[in-house]
């Protein structure tokens, strides 16, 4: 141990040689108080440690100078967050609390946001709530290194519980927890900015740097106790069932009925309490007032019986919905949090010398590396830049948004598009942060960073669709918010009139809606996160309703069906002409220009190895260009402008331009001084690959299609008998405002969904019951639209009416299984059909954990619920194991 400070302020901590040392060591010396005076002291005569009133004055002081001001937003994930109902009560008790400008909670993600006023609340009192309503951060433990408890109080002269307080006043902090001499905290997902302003205030209570460094607590966790609890009670049942078989004393019956009660449900009642403080009234409450009054009854098989039951339920249903938000993340939540940096060209590195980190298991404050000029450092996503160089190796994630300036690999970008098979990238190709680089390396120069990156928006936007509810949970949790009140005081009434308070605590058991509230969100999340991992992005559960219900799809043609780029299909030579000449003089003729017709011209030429002419004097014209071929006026374009010159054109070409335009195909003329010499044969509607099969299986799916399309109608009514669409349901020659008004007058009489891609099909989405923006689109059209497929795979639109149909099944089959357990269940209690508590809860909570099995088996992990549940169990056991594997370690350690 040693005493140091800055600029002559002393402080204590104990001395780390050890760079690194292993978590659970502890130093034995015993810390003494420096009898330099404090900082503090400097300002006030010391007092005797009789009196309390000066380390509470103190605390309040050094509090008040290490608050940060201003509203600030916070985050972390939660523990034991697992319904709906949990969360919004949860949510308003935060929101009740003075500094709290706002909460939500994400029952789906298990996620709290908080609005906070630092200047009048700090973070940890608002942890505190929901930890005692059962909701533990889900964040790992950080061992403040180098700083002792005892030399933390004798340098502020206060007392233990003060200096807990005191630290938790740090911005961000939300739990600190003493262990031996170790200091441990917790805190929230922070900004670099708020990150800063803890270490701030971390160093101003101790003196120096904070080092904080991952680890595992010795002390067991609250989930963990649950489960001891549960175990304990079991052999405590049997106990006091043989002891009623052979008659014993009913004052030892009761004995081992309240131990086993106090041992199982204590952590049940402090969160029944905490509830009820909160002016919250949650399942556990409801729970807590049937085993006391099984108790009080002299119940005591049923009254442990609802305390193992609860708890190994609770646990169960905590790992089903842990499992279920696995799913959700995969291929979508896993933006790098680190990247490979390269040094610039002038040899500098692009990243600062000193970095702030969030990452699990570093420090708050590290030097970035300092390797050879040629070494790429690995920095925090935060401090990279746009322009700085990235190297992204085989089988990493890009960790930024950017354009290949260095290499050839292979891209996975089936998060974003759906397409299954990686796509070659090579320099110049723009690839984006979350997709795994299977093939590499490659070197990139960022052009977006964190939240601008394309996939970060995507993520955002099903996270916030995902925990948008959907009409049908609306109406169910308005059902609950009548059904409980209407259940607490019918219970009364019915224990009343039939004599029996047994009936009044069944009643309030097994009447709690909790399958109910679970029936919708678990598998609406599923599947927003399923869909969106293929490459389809739902504006939440409301839009999978309507898009199972949907009997009319109403499909644009150019952009959505097919590529929209014309394809060279055919070259008619006038008599005497030889093709390789009149493919010379397109191409030179054409050299120049943006034409999408140019373009494929060149291509052609190039493709038969054939050099374009040397045209001169090149001008765009009205419908086409001309120019000059030594002596001779040449020109290439639209038939009808060619016509209109008064160029005369060969029967056999015109001939071949009439068969063509019935068609439905483009075409231009080339002609050399007054003759024209070739026809070129367009095909605009190149149709992309899977069009016919998404058109065959919305039809399977009992889906009439449609197609609308600016093109002339014979164009139209061609591609739609390649797809098999019949003429009458073909629109051409339609206008965007006649496509808009088209949407809306059939949405009249069916449910319609419409696709599109372009600027001009805005306003048919917003007309359509449900709108669907094809590839990566216009941002007039994405806000227009409900379905975002930023791919260009047409058989998208009919997986995500499956997708939609199927998770709509779940959600009927759901709300009909707890409902009628519900009603089966209140009904049985008031006729007598059963009055055990025990059985009644069993019901109650496997009726629970089968509408999360059902939610979760839209993941499409490839098993089956009974496999899923017996994983579950599996977990189950090994939590477990580990719990009394720590609760044994515990005990040795304080036998030493």
């Amino acid at each position: 141990m040693s005493v140091a400070g800055d600029d002559g302020e002393p402080w204590l901590y104990l001395d780390d040689p050890d760079p690194d040392p292993e978590p659970e060591s502890v130093v034995e010396e015993t810390p003494v108080a420096d009898d330099l005076p404090d900082k503090e002291e400097e300002a006030e005569a010391p007092t005797e440690s009789t009196d309390e009133e000066a380390p509470v004055e103190l605390e309040a002081d050094v509090a008040a100078e290490l608050v940060a001001d201003g509203v600030h937003s916070f985050g972390w994930p939660l523990k034991g967050m697992d319904c709906p109902d949990c969360a919004m009560k949860a949510a308003r008790a935060v929101n009740r609390q003075a500094g709290v400008v706002e909460c939500q909670i994400s029952p789906t993600d298990g996620w709290v946001k908080v609005d906070l006023d630092l200047g009048a609340a700090n973070l940890s009192r608002t942890s505190g709530i929901l930890s005692s309503l059962g909701h533990d951060p889900d964040v790992p433990w950080h061992q403040l290194k180098g700083v002792s408890q005892i030399g933390l109080q004798d340098r502020h002269g206060v007392e233990r519980g003060a200096l807990k307080r005191l630290l938790l006043t740090a911005p961000g902090v939300l739990h600190v927890r003493f262990e031996g001499e170790r200091l441990l905290l917790q805190h929230a997902e922070l900004s670099l900015e708020m990150y800063g302003e803890m270490e701030q205030a971390l160093e101003r209570m101790t003196g120096r740097s904070p080092i904080l460094v991952e680890i595992q607590p010795d002390r067991l966790e609250s989930d963990q106790l649950r489960l001891l609890g549960a175990a304990i009670t079991v052999p405590l049942l049997l106990l006091v069932l043989l002891l009623q078989f052979s008659g014993a004393p009913a004052l030892l019956v009761s004995a081992v009925g309240m131990i086993g009660v106090v041992l199982g449900g204590w952590r049940m009642f402090l969160e029944a309490v905490a509830s009820l403080r909160n002016l919250v009234l949650g399942f556990q409450v409801l729970t807590s007032l049937a085993v006391i009054g099984a108790a009080v009854l002299g119940h005591w098989p049923e009254a442990l019986t609802v305390v193992l039951l609860e708890a190994l339920s609770g646990h169960l249903e905590s790992s089903a919905l842990l499992q279920a938000r696995r799913a959700m993340q995969g291929g979508l939540d896993r933006l790098p949090r680190l990247a490979r940096v390269l040094p610039s060209p002038e040899g500098k590195k692009s990243s600062p010398a000193s970095i702030s980190v969030t990452s699990p298991g570093t420090s708050l404050s590290m030097a970035a590396p300092t390797g050879a000029a040629h070494e790429p450092d690995e920095v925090p996503i935060e401090l990279v830049q746009v322009g700085d160089l990235v190297e992204v190796r085989s089988g990493e994630l890009v960790p930024v948004d950017g354009e290949i300036v260095e290499g050839i690999g292979s891209l996975d970008r089936a998060p974003l598009t759906g397409e299954s098979i990686p796509v070659r990238v090579t320099v110049g190709d723009e690839i984006e942060a979350g997709l795994v680089l299977r093939r590499g390396p490659v070197v990139m120069r960022t052009n977006a960073v964190g939240d601008q990156t394309r996939l970060s928006g995507l993520i955002d936007k099903v996270h916030t669709f995902r925990d948008t509810t959907p009409r049908l949970q609306g109406a169910v949790e308005l059902f609950t918010l009548v059904w409980v009140p209407v259940v607490l005081v019918g219970g009364a009434l019915a224990a009343l009139l039939m004599g029996n308070v047994m009936v009044m605590l069944l009643l309030w058991v097994v009447a709690c809606p909790c399958a109910l509230l679970l029936a919708a969100p678990v598998p609406h999340a599923m599947a927003l996160t399923n869909a969106a991992h293929n490459g389809l992005v739902a504006r939440g559960g409301d839009v999978l309703e309507r898009v199972a219900r949907i009997d009319l799809a109403l499909l644009d043609k150019t952009g959505t069906l097919t590529r929209g780029e014309p394809k060279l299909v055919e070259v008619i030579s006038a008599p005497g002409q030889r093709r390789e000449r009149i493919l010379r003089l397109a191409a030179g003729i054409e050299e120049r220009s943006n034409h999408a017709y140019a373009a494929t011209v060149r291509q052609r030429a190039a493709e038969e190895s054939l050099k374009p002419m040397k045209v001169t004097g090149i001008s765009d014209e009205q419908a086409g260009v001309s120019g000059r071929l030594k002596a001779k006026q040449v020109r290439f374009g639209r038939d009808d402008w060619i016509v209109s010159l008064g160029i005369e054109v060969p029967e056999l070409l015109e001939a071949a331009a009439l068969e063509a335009r019935v068609a439905g195909r483009g075409l231009s003329l080339l002609t050399e001084d007054d003759t024209a010499i070739a026809l070129f044969v367009f095909e605009h509607d190149d149709l992309r690959d899977g069009a016919d099969e998404m058109v065959a299986e919305l039809r399977r799916q009992g889906i009439a299609v449609e197609l609308l399309s600016g093109d002339s109608q014979s164009a139209v009514e061609a591609l739609g008998e390649r797809l098999g669409i019949e003429a009458d349901s073909c629109r051409g020659e339609i206008s965007p405002e006649g496509k808009a008004i088209w949407v809306q007058r059939r949405s009249h009489a069916r449910r319609t969904l419409m696709a599109g891609d372009g600027f001009n099909d805005a306003a048919a989405l917003a007309a359509a019951d449900v709108g669907v923006a094809v590839g990566s689109g216009e941002q007039v059209n994405l806000d227009a639209a409900d379905v975002l497929i930023p791919s260009e795979d047409p058989r998208q639109l009919s997986s995500l009416v499956r997708l939609s149909r199927r998770t709509r099944m779940i959600v009927l089959a759901n709300i009909l299984l707890s409902f009628l357990v519900t009603v089966t269940l209140v009904v049985s209690v008031l006729d007598g059909w059963h009055a055990s508590l025990a059985l009644g809860v069993f019901v109650h909570e496997a009726s629970a954990l089968l509408v999360l099995l059902n939610g979760i088996w839209l993941a499409d992990a490839g098993m089956s619920r009974l496999g899923m549940l017996g994983g579950l169990f599996v977990s189950l056991w090994n939590d477990a194991r580990e719990a009394f594997g720590k609760l044994w370690q515990q005990r040795l350690a304080s036998i030493r």
